[in-house]
């Protein structure tokens, strides 16, 4: 039918119709809540290219989660400043590390809340790769690095994580998590991969957040260059044959052509990543008066959201599950 039959502009008229015939529908129950977690007492320091985030103590980043709780997101992402740091990570593994003691504490707080943890070395190596460095040559050593992400994901299993999350890019972590978890009795324990994780350069702002920018070279080695899309779907795939129970497109919005075609491509549920970069770019806009900053977080979480993401990673958690009240 054509114009004047068909008119589009008739469900259009009213805010009610517009809500009858929405096809996406935005949810607080969409969202995980990434904190950071630093050592000390009573700890809440501002990251000063992300207004409004903060490097939380644990008994902070407690009260951070009851607070994401009563507004009905149902989960938070873990990530640790820990006190040291050494060439072997040790930080991320030990048992009394920031994040396991972070886990039990939200847990005991907030049973109800998932706590997903990132697993991952770059945060705790005094080099800031995500891996082992090998001295020589200076490269990130693959099958060494399995060793080390797999004990970091059962000793967060250990302290209760309900959710481990390998954001390293290593190949074959996932498979490698896996039979770590099953040996030590985490057989339940799902693992969110960050299965498309781009060496992108809206992470700036989380390298200061986290305190993990590389201190020599670039992580181009491991993270999937920007121009492939293709090669998202092999590392979907391999990660879904290595048992991964989720799988993750980082970043969100200059990747959303590639989280349609990881939708498409798998029935698991899908992760997207809406990363420092683009939080960052969206508060500055707001705060200099040149776009609304509730109308552009919700339309941006709405795409994200339509282009395929049943589960997205956002900043923008406790503001967006408040304007959707």
């Amino acid at each position: 039918m054509a114009f004047p039959v068909q008119r589009l502009r008739r469900t259009r008229r009213t805010a009610a119709l517009r809500g009858l015939v929405r096809e996406t529908r935005l949810s607080p129950q969409d969202f995980i809540y990434p904190m950071f977690v630093t050592v000390g007492e009573d700890a809440r320091n501002p990251v000063g290219s992300m207004p409004g985030v903060f490097q939380l103590s644990i008994n902070r980043a407690v009260e951070e989660a009851k607070r994401v709780h009563d507004l009905g997101i149902p989960g938070v992402l873990l990530f640790g400043l820990p006190g040291e740091k050494d060439e072997a990570a040790s930080g991320a593994y030990d048992p009394e590390g920031i994040v396991q003691l972070a886990t039990r504490a939200i847990k005991d707080a907030v049973p109800e809340l998932l706590v997903v943890t990132d697993v991952c070395l770059c945060e705790y190596t005094s080099h800031g790769h995500c891996g082992v460095v090998e001295k020589d040559t200076g490269q990130v050593l693959n099958d060494v690095s399995l060793e080390l992400i797999s004990r970091t994901a059962a000793s967060h299993a250990e302290a209760g994580a309900d959710i481990v999350a390998p954001s390293d890019m290593m190949d074959g972590r996932v498979a490698a998590i896996r039979s770590e978890l099953d040996n030590e009795g985490f057989e339940n324990t799902p693992i969110m991969a960050y299965a498309a994780k781009y060496a992108s350069a809206f992470y700036g702002p989380f390298r200061e957040a986290a305190d993990s920018a590389p201190q020599f070279g670039d992580r181009r080695s491991y993270q999937m260059d920007p121009a492939n899309a293709r090669e998202a779907l092999l590392e979907v795939e391999l990660d879904v044959g290595e048992g991964a129970d989720m799988v993750m497109v980082k970043p969100a919005l200059p990747y959303l052509d590639v989280l349609r075609r990881v939708r498409e491509t798998t029935d698991l549920p899908v992760a997207a990543y809406s990363v420092s970069g683009e939080y960052a770019m969206i508060k500055a806009a707001a705060q200099n008066g040149w776009l609304d900053e509730k109308t552009a977080v919700l339309e941006a979480l709405t795409g994200i959201k339509r282009a395929g993401a049943d589960i997205i990673v956002t900043y923008f958690a406790p503001d967006a599950a408040r304007w959707l009240s």
